[in-house]
């Protein structure tokens, strides 16, 4: 029996197909190039147009080894082979050559007064508990505990209602709930509602510094390039509402031994914040103990029109110092060969 075609196989064969040249070292991008530019999409043969000149010129310019390809080619197997549900090693990878905050930031832009945003990290869930403002979010009793007395505003300064916020952070061990074996339910993550007021607390535990998984591929690189795996004590923050810019950020404690070098790039100075401590009158209020840390802060979230204006500005300004003539398209920006 003859082996199957999928259509989309047969639907590229009923493309012409340029011929190839004479390949050399110098002509083979050209070639690649000419043949992968048949999609009919302008952004998808952009960037494989990209891709294949800067992985060529990175081949030519190191002057790449078979053995190097190799095993650069086992190190991405090994990658993809330990991920799973609740693991993902390739996010890992790209936070840790800086490549998830470079992204964030060139396709998330803030105005001046808007909260910044960070890396999303490997171990944000989709089960964490929805709970009313007020509730605890930890049952970490070793922690140091906390109250998060939080705004949500926009660019204005008015108060949003209805963002949901996704929040997650480390047990006081330094571990995610899905780093143990014998989890059964998610713990140290919640998701809330802002209020009418644009308001929401929430109990939780004072955030520690720890290592990111190092067991794996991305550690073992780590460990060949003399890095430490720490990143500085954070909490995780993620804000969704219709009409909003969709915003991943982290809030760092200051004075972390690790705040200047963390190992996934994730820092920025107007998200490092200090932390108080609850007064007699707080505590009651609240109804936790005196003492208690307190994290204040006020995110301000830009919208979408807001941050698809900057992008489309940021994207034409940057392909004009680079000297090349482009266009947008669903605010993305492609040549314009017209």
């Amino acid at each position: 029996m003859a082996p199957s075609h999928s259509q989309s196989g047969q639907e590229a064969a009923a493309v012409p197909t340029p011929p190839l040249l004479d390949l050399t070292i110098d002509n083979i991008t050209q070639n690649v190039v000419r043949i992968n530019s048949q999609s009919g999409d302008a952004r998808l043969n952009h960037l494989m147009e990209r891709l294949v000149t800067h992985l060529h010129d990175f081949a030519r310019e190191t002057r790449l080894s078979t053995h190097e390809w190799m095993a650069a080619i086992q190190f991405l197997t090994q990658t993809g082979q330990i991920c799973s549900d609740v693991r993902q090693e390739f996010i890992l990878l790209s936070d840790v050559l800086g490549l998830s905050m470079l992204v964030d930031s060139i396709d998330h832009p803030k105005p001046p007064n808007c909260t910044e945003g960070s890396v999303l990290g490997p171990f944000h869930t989709h089960d964490a508990p929805h709970l009313p403002i007020g509730s605890s979010m930890s049952s970490d009793a070793a922690g140091e505990p906390m109250l998060a007395l939080c705004t949500v505003r926009d660019s204005s300064n008015r108060p949003i209602q209805g963002v949901k916020v996704d929040i997650w952070e480390t047990d006081s061990s330094g571990h995610y709930d899905v780093q143990y074996s014998t989890r059964e339910a998610p713990s140290e993550r919640c998701i809330m509602t802002s209020d009418v007021d644009g308001s929401f607390w929430f109990k939780a535990i004072r955030p520690v510094s720890y290592p990111i998984p190092d067991d794996g591929p991305v550690g073992k690189l780590l460990g060949r390039l003399k890095r430490h795996p720490w990143r500085p004590a954070h909490m995780h923050f993620m804000f969704e509402k219709p009409g909003l810019d969709h915003l991943i950020t982290t809030l760092f404690i200051r004075g972390d031994q690790y705040e200047t070098s963390d190992v996934v790039f994730g820092v920025k100075t107007s998200l490092v914040v200090d932390l108080d401590k609850v007064d007699k009158e707080t505590a009651i209020k609240y109804k936790v103990p005196e003492g208690a840390w307190l994290l204040r802060h006020n995110f301000v979230l830009a919208s979408t029109r807001e941050t698809e204006d900057l992008r489309d500005k940021n994207a034409i300004e940057a392909m004009e110092r680079l000297g090349l003539k482009s266009k947008l398209i669903d605010h993305l920006h492609v040549p314009d060969l017209d």
